[in-house]
């Protein structure tokens, strides 16, 4: 089961993540289109953008070792990522919920809903 968190959850996650001396991820699995109508500012994380269709063949470059939070526009894609990195051997993968439409929501009402 991957483990669910909402944007204004992701704040206590990425210190808990530190607090066990790692750095975490963002993982943005949207569509290029989608980056340049919306999308997050990286605060206290890195933010990778990956499109969805493009993670199998590039798997490599992603970080196995260090925590990753999926996320795209409403929580759907990025669940979808997160149970097959976690099937591909990824230790601590989580989804954010509801997707950058959520973080409009209930982060940075600036990011453009669509």
């Amino acid at each position: 089961m991957i483990e669910q968190i909402t944007p204004t959850d992701l704040p206590r996650w990425i210190a808990q993540m530190r607090a066990n001396g790692q750095e975490p991820v963002v993982l943005d699995v949207r569509e290029p289109w989608e980056w340049q109508t919306a999308s997050v500012q990286a605060d206290g994380f890195e933010l990778v953008r990956m499109n969805m269709a493009s993670i199998p063949v590039r798997l490599g470059e992603l970080p196995a070792d260090r925590p990753i939070a999926c996320l795209c526009h409403h929580g759907g894609r990025s669940q979808q990522v997160a149970h097959f990195l976690a099937n591909q051997g990824f230790a601590a993968v989580v989804n954010l919920a509801g997707g950058i439409d959520a973080w409009s929501r209930q982060v940075d009402p600036a990011v453009p809903r669509y």
